[in-house]
C-alpha cells in the first residue's frame, strides 16, 4: 500500500493506493500541515491523483479519471457507483440514489454508504443532500461538504458565464 498526502484548501488529504487502484482518499484531520507529508514523485498513479486534484481545486475539472477499488459491501459499492454519476455542480438526494440502484425504500442505507464513502472527492457523496435540500451528514464534517459544493458552484457558474 501507499500512502501519500496532498495539501488542499480544506485541509490536508490522505491519499492510499493499492495495486495501481486508489483505495482511500479522505480528510486526514490529524495530520498537521507542518508534518512532513511523503511526496512519492515515483509513484505514477499518486502523481496522477495530485495532479487530478489540483485542477479540481482550481476549477479546471470537473471529472476524474482514476482507477478505483474501494472497499465495501455490494450493496455500498452499487451506491458510490451511482454516486459517479452526478454531474459536478449538482446535487441529488438519498431518495434518488435509493431509486437509480433499484431499492426505492432504501434512503437511509444509502445515507450510511454514503457516510462509510472511503473515496471521498473522488467519488462525490458530497453531492448527495436531504430531499428537503437540507445538507444531511457528511463524514468530512458539514463544513466541508459545504465547502465543495460552493467550490462546484462557483466554478460551474464561471464555466457557464465564459460561454456567453
Amino acid at each position: 500500500m501507499t500512502t501519500a498526502y496532498y495539501h488542499s484548501s480544506i485541509g490536508p488529504i490522505c491519499i492510499e493506493s493499492e495495486h495501481d487502484r486508489i483505495t482511500a482518499l479522505y480528510l486526514d484531520k490529524q495530520a498537521s500541515l507542518t508534518k512532513a507529508m511523503p511526496v512519492l514523485y515515483h509513484d505514477s498513479l499518486i502523481q496522477q491523483a495530485f495532479s487530478q486534484l489540483d485542477e479540481y481545486f482550481s476549477g479546471n475539472r470537473f471529472a476524474f479519471d482514476l482507477p478505483l477499488a474501494p472497499k465495501g459491501t455490494e450493496f455500498q459499492k452499487r451506491v458510490w457507483d451511482a454516486l459517479l454519476n452526478i454531474p459536478y455542480g449538482k446535487t441529488c438526494s438519498y431518495g434518488d440514489i435509493a431509486g437509480q440502484i433499484g431499492q426505492p425504500q432504501a434512503s437511509r442505507a444509502v445515507g450510511g454508504a454514503c457516510h462509510r464513502n472511503p473515496i471521498m472527492i473522488i467519488i462525490p457523496c458530497h453531492r448527495v443532500v436531504g430531499a428537503n435540500g437540507s445538507m444531511g451528514g457528511f463524514g468530512a464534517g458539514l463544513f466541508v461538504k459545504e465547502s465543495l459544493l460552493d467550490l462546484e458552484a462557483h466554478h460551474v457558474i464561471h464555466s457557464e458565464s465564459s460561454f456567453r
